[in-house]
C-alpha cells in the first residue's frame, strides 16, 4: 500500500458520525493514530528545510508564549496537502450545520479548492498550515487563529512527538467561554500521530431557548522537559 493510499484510506474510513457527535457534545473530537510514527518523523524533518516556509515566528517576541512556529509556503508538502484536502469535506458539512444553529449563512463549499477560492477573492492568499516547536519552559497563550475576513470554523492539530518519551507537560488547552458564565477548560493529551479537531472561534450549544454561541480559545500548557513538535492544519488562507 502506498503512503498516499494509506493516508487517504484512513481518512475515508473515519467514523464521521461519531466524530460529529463528539464535536456537538463536547466541542472537540480526537482521531487516533491518523499518522504513523514514520510520517510524524517525516514532517518533523521538514523543520530545518527553510525553503519550505514563508515565515518563522518567535513566540516570545510577540508575547504569544515561548516557542517557535513556521508557516509552510505553497506548494505544501504532499502529506500536509493530503491532510488538509482530505479532512475538509466532512468538516465543511458540519460547519454548515453549526452556522445554521447560530443563525449564520451556511455557505462552505464541498471541497477545499472551492473554499480557497473564496479566501483568495478576499485577498487571503498565503497558506496557513504550520509546524510548532517547544522546548522545556515553552508554552502557547490562549488565542484564536483568524487571518482575515474569511475563516473556517474548524482546525486540526496533530502532535508529532510522544508525551512521556520525547517531552513531558505540554497538554493542549481548550477553553470555552459561555455567555454570563465562568469559563470551562479542557486539558487534552494528544497521542503521537493523533489529530484533534476543535473550533476556530465559536461553537453552538443547545440551551433551553435554542442554540447559543460559546467563544473558544486554545493554547498549550508549559512543557516541563524535552521537545514537543506539533502540526497545525488551518483551512483558511491568510491576508
Amino acid at each position: 500500500m502506498t503512503e498516499r493510499s494509506g493516508l487517504l484510506g484512513r481518512m475515508e474510513s473515519l467514523d464521521w458520525e461519531k466524530l460529529r457527535g463528539m464535536m456537538n457534545e463536547q466541542g472537540y473530537a480526537v482521531i487516533p493514530n491518523l499518522l504513523d510514527k514514520e510520517q510524524c518523523e517525516q514532517i518533523i524533518s521538514t523543520y530545518e528545510q527553510d525553503e519550505l516556509f514563508r515565515t518563522t515566528i518567535n513566540m516570545a517576541r510577540y508575547r504569544f508564549g515561548v516557542g517557535e512556529y513556521k508557516y509552510y509556503q505553497s506548494p505544501l508538502p504532499s502529506l500536509l496537502d493530503q491532510l488538509r484536502a482530505g479532512l475538509y469535506p466532512e468538516l465543511a458539512r458540519l460547519a454548515n450545520v453549526w452556522h445554521q444553529h447560530l443563525g449564520l449563512e451556511a455557505n462552505y463549499p464541498d471541497s477545499l479548492p472551492k473554499f480557497l477560492e473564496q479566501c483568495h477573492a478576499r485577498g487571503q492568499q498565503r497558506p496557513t498550515p504550520l509546524i510548532l516547536r517547544y522546548e522545556a519552559g515553552g508554552y502557547n497563550c490562549l488565542h484564536q487563529d483568524l487571518y482575515g475576513e474569511v475563516y473556517f470554523p474548524f482546525q486540526v492539530v496533530m502532535v508529532l512527538t510522544e508525551q512521556g518519551v520525547d517531552y513531558t507537560g505540554g497538554e493542549f488547552l481548550l477553553v470555552e467561554q459561555r455567555p454570563r458564565a465562568q469559563s470551562r477548560g479542557h486539558a487534552i493529551v494528544i497521542e503521537q500521530g493523533s489529530a484533534l479537531i476543535f473550533p476556530t472561534q465559536y461553537r453552538p450549544i443547545l440551551g433551553s431557548r435554542g442554540y447559543y454561541r460559546a467563544t473558544m480559545r486554545h493554547g498549550v500548557s508549559t512543557i516541563n522537559a524535552g521537545v514537543r513538535y506539533s502540526l497545525g492544519i488551518i483551512f483558511h488562507d491568510a491576508t
